[in-house]
């Protein structure tokens, strides 16, 4: 039994006697009567201590378990549970008010079997719940029915209401809720001692249920930060792939429309040589940009973003601008017939900065191809128009120097062959010209087919010897019989052979030693060509690759050359599916390697 019910029985009793001691009775009856009386006074009071005890032990109990969780449906259904074992109730409803809105949100509701309510069977008093909410405190009815307070209100009366108490939450001042318990078929179940309960212990549940309303809001807010961190990486991604401004732009609007959850969206850039301030537009179908000079203007002048709220049938912007260096250059607009949620600003603030910088970089990679086209076009025009009267030189001085049109003296000779060298030297810088053009513009040919590199090698060397046999080299080639045949183009191998060949020749002192190597290794073919030269310094060695890079050490300037020949063997190389580097260490020599595909290599790859 309850322990208030208890309590009523035993006052029913004491009544009782004391009905009776009013009456005639003999003396013994009555001396017996009286000691009857103060024991079960005494009892009384033991009881209502023992009950006091029991329910402070209640308390203390259940209130250990709150906090445990930090989930706020595993506290909510933690605390109603409670609320029921701590005052007998039926049934119970834990009801919170939106912080914001002040909506009343029905978040838990269990019986006394520890089950969740269904849907049909939620009916509550609306009127004590927001009485409790606006008033901040308890309230208690034995009989709902017959409570004037209550008796002629419709979910009473409907839902046949009786026993009923209902406390509030209250957590730093203010009620962010209620509890509400009752009984539909009996009267009079709970007693102001419950209510006192029930309030000590509510002040305790509003700290948990807030603790867990503020972990939930923060667990959301950081899983909802992640989400967007990893939607704006992809947006990098994208925006990145290709730096072309209409793309660019028409990325950061379909994202613009797809995370704010707007109909339609623009973005445009300001047009750069226009004083009218027009816009260049990449709309969304039939979206089309605002041509208002006030907006325009706006635009060009507000680093900050507008918000332009629906009016007369039209639907509502919210135009963010693309700032590059403090400078306006475009702007990132979105539409929607209602306006937009402080999320999705935040969301198209951050992307427009992204879009801003991202457009500021395809427009100079934009120039840079311009430059690099217009570079090109211009070697490749200088290079032809060169080789013209290059060739018409070539071919008069060849004529002189065989004394086909009268004899020329050793004076005469001397010049012509300088002549001849300057000839040569300047048909390879035009060679090597050509060929970064063509590689800058993807128009290079090459003619890949199986060939034996020895072959290469000895064809090379062949006709550097008369180069080599002035200076006394010696050579050294190891190459074995077995070497598996390369695939590449077997007149840029000798170019790239010629190359690196000549640079050991030029940069080794006279009695030097050359070596050229080659093995097969993991599907490709090494090749190394190695010399006791000169060596090159750590300084140099960083930009060895680099077009028109030259040593300042003396004697490197004493060579002829223009410091293309290495820049244009490495992009050959690598067309060819192959790598390149070297070894160097100063006045001990150089070994330069690179490496070419074998049909090994290539039925792995789809070379072929």
């Amino acid at each position: 039994m309850k322990p208030e019910l208890q309590t009523e029985s035993l006052k029913e009793l004491q009544n009782a006697l004391t009905h009776l001691e009013k009456q005639t009775l003999p003396i013994q009856t009555r001396a017996a009567l009286h000691n009857a009386k103060n024991r079960l006074d005494q009892f009384s009071r033991s009881f209502q201590q023992e009950s006091e005890q029991g329910r402070l032990a209640a308390l203390y109990h259940v209130s250990q378990s709150l906090g445990i969780s930090l989930n706020i449906d595993e506290v909510l259904t933690q605390v109603m549970d409670a609320v029921i074992q701590l005052t007998g109730a039926e049934r119970g409803f834990i009801t919170l008010v939106h912080p914001e809105s002040g909506e009343l949100n029905l978040r838990a509701a269990r019986n006394i079997q520890q089950e969740t309510l269904k849907q049909n069977n939620l009916q509550a008093s609306h009127t004590v719940i927001k009485s409790v909410i606006e008033s901040g405190r308890g309230i208690i009815t034995t009989d709902a029915q017959d409570d004037p307070r209550f008796a002629r209100q419709e979910s009473v009366i409907f839902y046949a209401l009786r026993s009923i108490m209902c406390a509030p939450l209250r957590a730093q001042n203010r009620v962010i809720g209620v509890i509400y318990v009752d009984n539909r078929a009996q009267s009079g179940i709970f007693r102001p001692d419950d209510l006192d309960l029930l309030d000590t212990f509510a002040g305790q549940a509003a700290i948990a249920i807030e603790n867990a309303q503020l972990y939930t809001q923060t667990d959301q807010a950081l899983a909802a930060r992640v989400a967007e961190l990893e939607t704006l990486s992809h947006i990098d991604q994208q925006l990145n792939t290709r730096l072309d401004v209409e793309r660019v732009l028409e990325i950061a609007r379909y994202w613009a429309v797809q995370e704010s959850g707007a109909e339609s969206g623009w973005a445009a850039l300001i047009a750069e040589d226009s004083d009218n301030l027009s816009l260049i537009s990449i709309p969304q179908g039939d979206v089309s940009i605002p041509e208002h000079p006030e907006l325009l203007a706006a635009i060009r002048e507000n680093p900050t973003p507008m918000q332009i709220p629906p009016k007369d049938g039209q639907p509502a912007q919210y135009i963010v601008p693309l700032i590059h260096t403090k400078h306006i250059i475009g702007a990132l607009a979105v539409i929607h017939p209602h306006g937009f949620s402080t999320t999705s600003q935040e969301f198209l603030k951050r992307l427009a900065d992204r879009t801003a910088a991202v457009v500021e970089n395809a427009r100079l990679y934009q120039a840079v191809e311009y430059a690099n086209e217009a570079k090109s076009q211009f070697i490749s025009i200088v290079t032809h128009e060169l080789r013209i009267p290059l060739t018409s030189i070539k071919g008069y001085n060849d004529l002189l120097r065989q004394k086909i049109v009268g004899e020329v003296n050793e004076q005469q000779l001397s010049f012509l062959n300088v002549i001849g060298n300057n000839v040569e030297r300047m048909s390879a810088l035009i060679s090597d010209l050509s060929d970064i053009s063509r590689i800058e513009r993807g128009k290079i040919h090459l003619d890949y087919n199986y060939f034996v590199l020895r072959e290469r090698v000895a064809e090379t060397l062949t006709s550097l010897s008369h180069k080599i046999a002035e200076k006394r080299h010696t050579l050294h080639t190891e190459i074995p019989d077995d070497l598996p045949q390369v695939y590449a183009d077997p007149i840029r191998v000798v170019q790239i052979l010629t190359n690196l060949l000549s640079n050991a020749w030029k940069y080794t002192p006279e009695g030097g030693t050359i070596r050229t190597k080659a093995y097969a290794q993991d599907g490709m073919v090494h090749i190394e060509i190695s010399d006791t030269g000169l060596g090159i310094s750590e300084e140099d060695q960083s930009q060895l690759f680099t077009q028109f890079f030259r040593s300042e050490a003396p004697q490197v300037r004493e060579q002829t050359g223009w410091g293309l020949g290495l820049s244009v063997t490495q992009r050959m190389v690598e067309i060819m599916h192959g790598e390149i580097g070297f070894q160097s260490q100063l006045e001990k020599g150089s070994t330069f390697w690179f490496t070419l595909p074998t049909q090994e290599y290539n039925a792995e790859h789809r070379y072929i």
